[in-house]
């Protein structure tokens, strides 16, 4: 193993294809005599290597972040349904941050803040309805939902 005599009993090494010639990764085994090599007692040990930017080479890119959608309450009642609207659009898959803290102006900062890609605004206007305003945050284009068809009709956005 990359030259070192000194390993008894049990070696090892991790390779990889993925790096061309240089596929060792981390490599390790007992040496029970290196001590008494190097002029010591006779200690036994086991010890191991890593080559860090090997490692690294080997790390895919992570996967992006999913854009939230965000859920506005605006006023109590909005924000009595609020966290049930979260609740289910979150077990529908979708990355739901809800925005309970400011007026509506402080919480659809806080939607551009986390780079939401929908904003589900719910009020007591839009409750007498059973609908939802959603604001498309990069085209800026805004409907009326079912909030019965919210997860379907956002489906795109997960």
């Amino acid at each position: 193993m990359r030259g070192l005599d000194y390993y008894c009993h049990t070696a090892f090494e991790f390779v990889t294809e993925h790096l061309g010639a240089q596929g060792t990764v981390l490599g390790g085994g007992r040496y029970d005599g290196l001590m008494a090599l190097m002029g010591g007692p006779d200690t036994p040990g086991v010890g191991w290597a890593a080559g860090i930017e090997r490692l690294a080479m080997l790390i895919a890119e992570p996967q992006p972040v999913p854009r939230p959608v965000v859920v506005v309450p605006v006023g109590e009642k909005g924000e009595a349904v609020a966290p049930r609207i979260a609740r289910d659009l979150r077990r529908a898959g979708f990355h739901v941050d809800l925005g309970y803290s400011g007026n509506v102006s402080r919480r659809m900062k806080r939607a551009n803040k986390v780079h939401a890609r929908i904003a589900v605004l719910i009020g007591e206007d839009e409750l007498a309805r059973a609908v939802a305003t959603v604001r498309d945050l990069d085209g800026g284009s805004q409907s009326e939902v079912p909030i019965s068809q919210l997860a379907e009709r956002l489906a795109p956005y997960r």
